[in-house]
């Protein structure tokens, strides 16, 4: 039997925004999706993972800046959302940005942790009951992650935005925010926000194009 093509990212609403909610990233299929998944179709999660995963890494590898725990989080929003998208409805907010607020949420407890442990280990060093040699960071070999050329091709683009293009897309799409809340947050014309978006999606798209079936 062939196999299903997973379901796409898509944008949705006019240009301006969405009355009542955020919904800026939207699955192809996606009320289909999620009644898959609250049915607890095993097959409903493989295409989930294969098509959020690589925004997912964006955001966690961004936060944490290591591959292996940027990974275990996105294992842990997949688990998470495996137990609660049946409690979503239709009401509620897309799947992608409800994932990545669950990514966020998460890298940032993992970033707290990591804070107090790295206390721990400065007053270790401090007495003398840690050697140095003991908390060096391992070498990672990005390149055998599985996907992460995905990843580094998206990363390295929204890298080569200008400042200000970079900034809104982000606000946009790995934080969910809508035009007005954006213009709210940087103190600019909501007409900016929508011109930055524009010509940062032109550039975005070119740079892009070789993973076109990954990203809409």
């Amino acid at each position: 039997m062939p196999r299903a093509e997973p379901p796409r990212v898509e944008r949705t609403g006019q240009s301006g925004d969405a009355p009542g909610g955020r919904r800026p990233l939207v699955l192809a299929g996606e009320a289909s999706l999620r009644r898959r998944l609250a049915a607890r179709d095993e097959q409903a999660l493989v295409e989930l993972i294969e098509v959020a995963s690589p925004w997912l890494l964006g955001i966690t590898h961004a936060m944490l800046s290591d591959v292996d725990e940027a990974e275990e989080v996105v294992l842990e929003v997949f688990a998470s959302a495996w137990d609660r998208v049946d409690s979503l409805g239709d009401g509620h907010d897309a799947l992608l940005p409800w994932l990545l607020r669950i990514a966020r949420n998460r890298a940032i407890d993992r970033l707290r942790r990591r804070g107090r442990w790295r206390r721990k280990i400065e007053r270790a060093q401090a007495w003398g009951e840690l050697p140095p040699d003991r908390v060096r960071a391992a070498e990672i070999d990005e390149s055998a992650v599985p996907g992460w050329h995905v990843h580094e091709s998206v990363h390295a683009a929204l890298e080569a935005l200008p400042v200000e293009q970079r900034e809104a897309i982000r606000l946009a799409y790995f934080q969910g925010l809508t035009h007005s809340e954006i213009a709210k947050r940087l103190e600019i014309p909501m007409g900016t926000v929508k011109t930055r978006l524009r010509l940062g999606f032109d550039k975005l798209r070119v740079a892009l194009a070789p993973i076109k079936d990954w990203i809409v």
